[in-house]
């Protein structure tokens, strides 16, 4: 597996209430196989024989169906004490997964939910950036001024601003997008480097709706797979439209996980 830089993104899973379900459907969706995880309630997930995500059986119903994103650490404990300094919360103390690695939720000053990640024999992703893995992620928060810096003295990001016309990815309503973009510590910030992002939640939602992070999974049809999880049993959110960095659409699937398609542009006819 490829190592990955401190505070990179580097896995994905989804809690679900049916798991063999789950199977159907990003079966079906991104033509994943998967590994049963030695008799536990979860799956790995491969696409051409190669790691990209798992799906997991919540332990409990009021858990939220939800993708989750988890970033690199070096030092988990370490990570875990900065997160608490600046404002975050600690929602699992780090807990041994195997040999795998070290595992910890938190949830920045905002309330959206992150994992971290010490890797020992599980380094995270074996293929990202191709159709059928993942992409990008980004925190959708009502509270910017407390989550860019916490997340640039947690993890060392350095944020790029783009402040432009877009589609809110819950809507299809054109509106001023305030988005910042992170690059790791030690890089010249931009979108070259960047490996995650920001975005802001208007006014123009529910005020139950919580701080989330959306996970793109890229692919090399964005129409085509926003029809296919209606197939599928799932719904859009977002229908297909277009960015700078390609065309996207924000899918949910046939249980309630939200989760975002991305055609990079070199994939566009």
């Amino acid at each position: 597996m490829a190592a990955f830089a401190h505070s990179a993104p580097c896995w994905v899973d989804v809690q679900l209430s049916d798991l063999e379900a789950g199977k159907r459907f990003y079966g079906g969706l991104f033509g994943w196989t998967f590994r049963a995880g030695d008799g536990m309630p979860f799956a790995d997930a491969l696409s051409g024989g190669r790691l990209v995500a798992a799906l997991a059986a919540k332990k409990d119903g009021r858990m939220p169906t939800a993708w989750g994103v988890y970033f690199a650490t070096d030092d988990i404990r370490a990570t875990v004490a900065a997160i608490r300094e600046h404002g975050g919360q600690i929602i699992t103390d780090p807990v041994r997964a195997g040999q795998a690695g070290v595992v910890a939720q938190a949830a920045d000053p905002g309330g959206a939910v992150f994992g971290l990640w010490q890797p020992e024999e599980r380094e995270g992703f074996e293929k990202r950036n191709e159709p059928g893995s993942f992409c990008w992620t980004e925190v959708h928060t009502r509270q910017p001024e407390k989550v860019d810096p916490f997340y640039e003295k947690v993890f060392g990001f350095r944020g790029t601003d783009l402040d432009e016309a877009g589609n809110d990815v819950l809507g299809d309503a054109e509106a001023l997008v305030d988005f910042r973009m992170w690059s790791p510590e030690g890089e010249e910030p931009g979108p070259d480097t960047a490996v995650g992002g920001r975005s802001v939640i208007t006014d123009a939602f529910p005020a139950e709706l919580p701080s989330y992070f959306l996970t793109y999974f890229t692919v090399a049809d964005c129409d085509a797979a926003a029809e296919l999880a209606v197939q599928l049993g799932g719904r859009v959110s977002a229908p297909p439209f277009d960015i700078p960095y390609g065309r996207m659409a924000v899918l949910v699937d046939d249980q309630g996980a939200l989760f975002a398609v991305l055609q990079p542009s070199e994939l566009l006819p």
